[in-house]
């Protein structure tokens, strides 16, 4: 039986097929689980039927034989990104959610993405798009390709959100009036003029990498077009002990994670970058030209 997306977004009690997140109240791991009739998960810390979930409301508190307390709650879009099984390297939700927001994803939008991977950014952007839009992923590996709709499949993402494609993105892509493309590749000035082919006009661009090398080459590419309104960023996340007694700063934060760069697709003679006259810019410029001399 397929599901609606009501049903993958937990919107009604849990069932048979449906994902759980257990929460272990007392050391704070967690299992993201398929729930089946007559299954059972397995912890360090007992063992819980999953009989004893479907059917029930979201929330509840469950216990193990051993009387270990397991909150089970239905699992958000962060979880199901950072619980994915992957043999890649996944984006942190925190650029997640920013992602999906800077490309302006929504019900109903084409959005494109290249460099499957795992699938973690192709689950966000099938849940922020469906059911009346549509994500088409291309990747050149089979074994990453696989692994993604093996994940996608198991988040119960409704079939036809999703449209998976193996190739060599230098060949270019098929569509030609996407609303917007995240680019998820090592070298993504390679492939700015295949991406511009492949949007609107006013379309929205992403890419995400993790060092300065791969921005300034990225940037440089996206400035000879047909690309305006540049950005680059970077996100950081600090979390904080919630507990009332001795509220501050967690011992770990995740602080880089990669640059953040976007744009937008300006028709051709149309827009020119504007030139950098920000005095202390060119004083530096100026200054490490004259010591190369």
């Amino acid at each position: 039986m397929v599901k609606t997306l009501c049903e993958v977004r937990g919107l009604a009690d849990p069932n048979h097929g449906d994902l759980a997140l257990f929460l272990n109240l007392r050391d704070d791991k967690r299992y993201l689980v398929q729930l089946k009739s007559g299954g059972q998960l397995h912890t360090h810390r007992g063992i819980i039927a999953h009989d004893a979930i479907i059917g029930q409301p979201w929330g509840r508190i469950v216990r193990t034989q051993m009387g270990t307390s397991f909150l089970v709650v239905e699992p958000s879009t962060s979880d199901l990104v950072r619980h994915i099984k992957r043999t890649t390297q996944i984006l942190f939700p925190k650029d997640v959610g920013y992602l999906l927001m800077k490309l302006s994803v929504r019900p109903g939008r084409l959005i494109l993405e290249a460099g499957t991977g795992s699938g973690g950014m192709t689950l966000a952007l099938a849940l922020a798009t469906a059911p009346l839009g549509r994500v088409v992923s291309y990747e050149v590996r089979p074994e990453f390709q696989a692994l993604a709709m093996r994940n996608l499949e198991r988040a119960n993402i409704p079939p036809g959100v999703v449209e998976f494609k193996l190739r060599d993105i230098a060949q270019g892509f098929d569509e030609t009036a996407a609303d917007a493309f995240f680019l998820d590749v090592s070298e993504p000035w390679n492939y700015v003029a295949q991406v511009a082919a492949a949007l609107r006009g006013g379309a929205f661009f992403a890419t995400l990498v993790p060092t300065m090398n791969q921005v300034i080459p990225t940037v440089q590419a996206l400035e000879s077009g047909p690309f305006g309104l540049l950005e680059v960023e970077e996100l950081l996340l600090r979390p904080y002990k919630p507990v009332s007694s001795r509220v501050r700063p967690a011992d770990r934060m995740v602080a880089h994670t990669g640059y953040l760069i976007f744009a937008r697709k300006i028709e051709p003679g149309q827009f020119e970058t504007a030139p950098d006259t920000h005095p202390e810019d060119v004083a530096a410029v100026e200054a490490i030209a004259e010591g190369a001399d």
